[in-house]
C-alpha cells in the first residue's frame, strides 16, 4: 500500500512505550483484541479492511500531541479519523496509529456575534443542532454523519452553498496540532499562510482540534423531492438545467437518479425501481417556494414530498446508511448541453439497483461562485458537478459499481473545467489531486507543508509533499 512503509504490526509496538502513553492519556488507547477495536474500526467504506496497531480516542488536543509524539517514536505510520466517510479510507491504517477525535465534538455558539466554535471530531449532525436552536446555520454537508474537520478543509460544499457559500468561506479560525505536536491557532492575522492553506489543503497540514464558523440567519427551508420514472430523465434534466440559469441564490439541491423509496407518499411502481429525482432546497417558507419552482412542479411529476422542515433535519433527510462498499468520483462541468444531458442520464441505468446509490448532479453558482478564487479551490467556478456516488453490499458489484462511476465521468469529460472537489473523490493519482488543488496553488502549498509537517507525517489524505530544505 503506498505512504505504507512506516507501518508495523501491533507486535511491534513497544508495550512499556504503550504503557507510559496510557499513563498520561485521559481518551482511550485500543488494541486489537480489545472489546471494543473493531467497531472503532469501522468507517463509512465497508470496502475498507485495515488494521491500526493502536486506536487512540483522544479526549482532548494533548491527547494529540501525545499520540503524535508516540507514533513518531514508534515509527508508526498516522491516520486521523472524524467522521471516517473518506471513500478511500483514509482515516485509517494498516498497523499504525488511528489518532480518533470522535469523542471531541463540543460545540459553543454565540449568538450575538453569530458564531460557533465546535471541536475536531464533531459531525455536521453536532454543528448544526447547537446552531439551530439561535436561528442560525452554515453551510454543512449533505448528511449529518459527515466530519466537520475533513469537509471543512476540503472545502465544504453543501445543499446551501450558492446562498451561504462553502464551509471554506465561513471559516474564520482553525487549531491545530502540528507534526511535532505543538499547538497552532491560525486565521488571516495569526499564521495566515497556514490560514490560506487550510482553505483546499486538506489534513496535511496538522490534526484539526477546533475550528470557528460565522453563522447565518436561517429560520427554516423548504424541501421538494420530485419523482420521475427514468425515461423522463431527459427532459427533466433540461428543465432543472434551464431553471436553474435565473434560480436565485436561495435555491440549492441537485438532479439526482435514486432508487425510489419505499415510503407511503412514493406511488408502487416507483419503489425499488430507478428513479429520476429532484430535490429543491430553498432556504425560506413553502409558499415562496413552491412560487419559485413552478417551472419543476409544472411537469407532471408521479410522486412529491414538499415541506417546510428545519435546517438540520433537511440534513438527515439523505443520509447514507453505513455498512455498504463505497466508491463514488466526480466531474466538474463548464455547461450542460443537451449532449451531456442524454450521456449522464443513459448512464444511470447502469447503477446497481435496488440500492442506495445516487446518480447526482448538483448545481454551483451563486456565492460558491463569487468567493475568494486566491483559495486552493479552482472547482468553485465550475457551472455543474456530476458525482456518482455508489453503494452496494456484495463484493461481486465492486467491478461493476467502479465502471458505472468511472464511465460517467468519462463519458463527461469534453465539458470537463479538469479542476475536482477532492472531497467527492478517492486516490486517483498525483495528477487529480494537482486539479483538485490547481496548479498555480502546489508550490505555495508545499511550501507551508514544509513548515508545519517537513517529513510528511500527515500523508494519509489528498497529499501534498513538502517542498526538500
Amino acid at each position: 500500500m503506498p505512504g505504507n512503509r512506516h507501518a508495523r504490526s501491533v507486535t511491534h509496538v513497544d508495550t512499556a512505550a504503550l504503557a507510559g502513553l496510557r499513563d498520561s492519556f485521559a481518551g482511550s488507547l485500543l488494541t486489537p483484541g480489545d472489546p471494543s477495536y473493531e467497531v472503532a474500526r469501522t468507517i463509512f467504506n465497508a470496502m475498507i479492511d485495515l488494521r491500526p496497531s493502536v486506536i487512540a480516542q483522544c479526549e482532548n488536543p494533548e491527547d494529540i500531541a501525545r499520540s503524535i509524539r508516540f507514533a513518531r517514536e514508534q515509527d508508526l505510520e498516522i491516520s486521523v479519523r472524524g467522521g471516517g466517510h473518506s471513500v478511500s479510507g483514509m482515516a485509517l491504517t494498516d498497523g499504525g496509529i488511528m489518532i480518533d477525535l470522535r469523542r471531541m465534538h463540543a460545540a459553543v455558539v454565540d449568538p450575538d456575534a453569530r458564531t460557533v466554535r465546535i471541536a475536531g471530531g464533531a459531525t455536521m449532525s453536532h454543528l448544526d443542532r447547537a446552531s439551530e436552536p439561535y436561528g442560525l446555520a452554515t453551510t454543512g454537508g449533505r448528511v449529518s454523519t459527515t466530519g466537520v474537520g475533513g469537509f471543512t478543509l476540503g472545502g465544504g460544499s453543501g445543499w446551501l452553498d450558492r446562498k451561504l457559500g462553502l464551509a471554506a468561506d465561513n471559516l474564520l479560525s482553525v487549531s491545530l496540532v502540528t507534526a511535532d505536536g505543538s499547538t497552532v491557532d491560525a486565521d488571516e492575522e495569526e499564521n495566515p499562510e497556514l490560514f490560506w492553506a487550510l482553505h483546499g489543503g486538506g489534513g496535511n497540514f496538522g490534526v484539526a482540534t477546533s475550528f470557528t464558523f460565522r453563522l447565518h440567519p436561517l429560520h427554516v427551508v423548504t424541501a421538494m423531492l420530485l419523482l420521475w420514472p427514468p425515461d423522463a430523465g431527459p427532459e427533466v434534466t433540461r428543465a432543472y438545467r434551464d431553471f436553474l440559469q435565473s434560480a436565485p441564490d436561495e435555491i440549492g439541491g441537485g438532479l439526482i437518479h435514486l432508487t425510489g423509496p419505499d415510503e407511503d407518499w412514493v406511488p408502487p411502481h416507483l419503489v425499488n425501481r430507478l428513479v429520476c429525482a429532484v430535490l429543491v432546497v430553498y432556504a425560506g417558507a413553502e409558499p415562496e417556494a413552491r412560487t419559485m419552482a413552478q417551472p419543476l412542479l409544472s411537469l407532471d411529476h408521479h410522486a412529491s414530498m414538499i415541506d417546510e422542515i428545519p435546517y438540520a433535519d433537511l440534513q438527515c433527510m439523505l443520509d447514507d446508511p453505513p455498512g455498504y462498499r463505497n466508491y463514488w468520483t466526480a466531474e466538474h462541468l463548464s455547461s450542460l448541453p443537451d449532449e451531456a444531458i442524454d450521456l449522464f442520464c443513459a448512464r444511470a441505468h447502469d447503477m446497481i439497483v435496488p440500492s442506495p446509490s445516487q446518480h447526482v448532479l448538483f448545481p454551483q453558482g451563486g456565492a460558491t461562485a463569487r468567493g475568494n478564487r486566491d483559495f486552493p479551490l479552482p472547482w468553485r467556478g465550475a457551472a455543474w458537478v456530476a458525482h456518482p456516488f455508489g453503494l452496494w453490499e456484495a463484493p461481486a458489484d465492486d467491478a461493476r459499481g467502479k465502471q458505472w462511476a468511472r464511465d460517467t465521468r468519462t463519458d463527461l469529460k469534453p465539458w470537463s473545467t479538469g479542476a475536482v472537489f477532492l472531497n467527492f473523490i478517492g486516490d486517483e493519482g498525483r495528477e487529480r489531486v494537482v486539479a483538485g488543488l490547481g496548479a498555480d496553488h502546489v508550490d505555495r502549498l508545499a511550501a507551508v507543508k514544509a513548515r508545519y509537517d517537513p517529513d510528511n507525517v500527515f500523508h494519509r489524505n489528498h497529499n501534498i509533499k513538502p517542498h526538500a530544505a
